[in-house]
């Protein structure tokens, strides 16, 4: 049946309705998780900081691993969103996220002076928290407020995180053309921009309508999504082999806007069906699918089920799994070492290799242009990972009661063939290895963030999913500081000594060859298959909770 406004009364009735609405929140936090993947990007400036600041190979990996220190440790954005409203995350990450960014801009442009390192790690370090900021504010909140399709909202905005290099690229060649140095000033302003924008849009809600229809909405969102990637996709095949103008350049960025606002359409319509179903019954004080919970009911409810028995008592002594832990029983339980292993070997080798793509390419000998190629392919793929996870791994879970930890222990090995790929150099499997390793990569993400509601519960899920994500640059340390670093500089001066080079004071280390990276890959793969091995472990523990708990249907307060 055609839903129609019969008046321009109608008209701004729906329209208020839509931008207060849960659908337009999901909105606004579509366009900041596009924007909220500058981490990923580190690839395409990397080698400007480093032939700008004379760095060799070990310091730009230091570099990167505080890059990911701050883009993983969340534990502070999560304890700020427990005790205030998501629009105060929001808006700290977005002036982190401007201050890191132009700090870093200002340096490789010389538009200061030389700054020390320590600067530089800890402006890319603030950056880069901007991320955990941004994911704690807009993500953890539209999982509250769609409990039981978790899995779906958890791949879809992921999702767009994955495609935010690619589009943040768009948008610097439509401003910038192909001034490489404008690059790290887009990730400075931009996201940030976005933010503020949508301030007061993302907060909690709880839903007054209980109707099944969700997950048709996210799959309506997801196919829009698809037409963005596809589209990225063709674009960036397009632009590595024609040069652009900046009209061209242009043109191409309007396309993507224009697919980013898209999901406007779904927004009106959902909002302008609920309005005509209320119509009937519809009272003052439900008028609206979605009531904003004040600080005030929060805090009721806190005081009501909050526990006199010390925290420290409990410890130890954790609720079954699938009902609320305390922070403190969550980071103590042997579910959580479990899963902070995994994620540490799993996520920080592939992120290891995202990392060095560029200097693993240019080692290969592959040329600049296929070097873009391979960090555009790793965007989209990542994208693709976490959509496929996170939507595939629902509908398995609900008609197959089929694990998340064995979906996440078969990403897992997959991933290794990525690294062997690496590791040995075949000629032109770096574009395999790519689309292997952005995949992965993404998979893995919305995968470790849903086992985490559904064993430790949503009560304190902003602080427990920053906790997991705090793995990831742990294990990068370790992977790629210490192994990728280490060893590829080691074969450089190596290689150096033999044709008797001799490097001077500012001058970055070059690596060339098949054995720039191979050792460092084939430990990479050992690892990622003990993280496997730990993964297999966490699906033996919880295969008895997974095919009996009902994780479909979770509690809801009454709506009043």
């Amino acid at each position: 049946m055609e839903v129609v406004l019969k008046s321009s009364g109608d008209f701004a009735t729906v329209l208020g309705r839509s931008i207060t609405g849960r659908w337009f929140m999901i909105f606004a936090s579509l366009l900041i998780m596009s924007m909220a993947g500058a981490t990923y990007m580190f690839g395409l400036y990397s080698g400007q900081i480093k032939s700008s600041l004379g760095y060799d190979q070990t310091t730009v990996n230091l570099l990167s691993f505080f890059k990911d220190l701050g883009g993983n440790i969340g534990i502070i954005s999560g304890l700020i969103n427990e005790v205030t409203p998501p629009w105060v995350v929001l808006s700290i990450g977005a002036v982190m996220n401007f201050s890191g960014y132009f700090m870093i801009w200002l340096a490789v442009t010389k538009r200061i002076s030389h700054p020390n390192l320590w600067h530089m790690c800890l402006s890319i370090c603030m950056g880069a928290n901007s991320q955990s900021f941004a994911n704690t504010g807009a993500l953890v909140t539209c999982v509250k407020n769609f409990p039981v399709s978790r899995g779906v909202v958890l791949g879809l905005l992921k999702g767009y995180v994955g495609l935010s290099g690619a589009i943040l690229t768009q948008f610097y060649h439509a401003f910038y053309g192909n001034n490489t140095e404008f690059l790290i000033l887009v990730i400075a302003w931009l996201p940030s921009a976005v933010s503020f924008i949508f301030l007061g849009t993302i907060r909690i809600m709880k839903s007054c309508d209980r109707s099944r229809n969700d997950v048709k909405i996210f799959y309506e969102l997801l196919y829009i999504s698809l037409g963005l990637a596809g589209f990225l996709m063709i674009i960036i095949i397009v632009q590595n082999r024609v040069v652009f103008s900046q009209l061209e350049y242009i043109i191409s960025a309007v396309i993507v806007i224009i697919l980013l606002v898209a999901p406007l359409s779904i927004v009106f319509r959902e909002e302008v069906s609920t309005e005509r179903a209320q119509i009937p019954s519809e009272s003052p004080k439900q008028s609206h699918d979605s009531i904003e919970l004040t600080d005030q009911e929060n805090q009721k409810k806190t005081s009501e089920t909050e526990s006199p028995v010390s925290c420290w008592r409990n410890i130890f002594n954790p609720p079954p799994r699938g009902e609320d832990y305390t922070i403190l029983q969550a980071l103590f339980s042997f579910d959580m070492i479990i899963l902070f292993t995994t994620t540490m070997f799993g996520v920080g080798g592939t992120l290891t290799a995202i990392d060095n793509l560029g200097q693993i390419g240019k080692s290969l000998g592959y040329p600049s242009r296929s070097i873009s190629t391979f960090i555009s392919l790793v965007s989209i793929w990542n994208y693709l990972g976490r959509v496929v996870s996170g939507f595939a791994s629902e509908i398995l879970l609900s008609k197959y009661k089929l694990p998340r930890p064995l979906m996440l222990t078969l990403v897992l090995l997959l991933s290794c063939f990525g690294h062997l790929l690496i590791a040995f150099g075949i000629p032109n499997s770096l574009y395999v290895a790519s689309v292997i390793i952005g995949f992965c990569f993404g998979a893995q993400w919305p995968l470790i963030f849903a086992i985490i509601s559904e064993i430790f519960g949503l009560k304190y899920y902003s602080t427990l999913y920053n906790f997991g994500a705090g793995a990831s640059p742990v294990g990068n340390y370790i992977l790629n500081v210490k192994v990728a670093g280490g060893l590829y500089d080691r074969v450089a001066r190596r290689q150096m000594a033999a044709e008797r080079i001799t490097r001077l004071a500012g001058d970055d280390m070059t690596c060339g060859g098949v054995e720039c990276y191979k050792a460092a890959f084939l430990i990479i793969t050992v690892a990622t298959l003990v993280g496997s091995v730990f993964s297999l472990l966490l699906v033996i523990r919880t295969r008895k909770f997974y095919c009996t708990k009902n994780l479909r249907e979770p509690e809801h307060e009454e709506c009043t």
